[in-house]
């Protein structure tokens, strides 16, 4: 598998992850989703860069 592969997993995963579905996770607010934000922009960046 390829880095770029993995990462798009990862990120996958992370997406599905921070959908508040769960009683636990309601009162979160926008944290869990705004952290994977900065991690898509500095994998954009990373891609866009030719470094990914």
């Amino acid at each position: 598998m390829s880095i770029g592969t993995i990462l798009l997993i990862i990120v996958v995963l992370l997406l599905i992850g921070v959908i508040p579905a769960w009683p636990h996770s309601r009162g979160w607010g926008y944290a869990p989703s705004g952290g994977l934000g900065v991690v898509l922009v500095i994998l954009l960046i990373l891609f866009f860069l030719g470094k990914i």
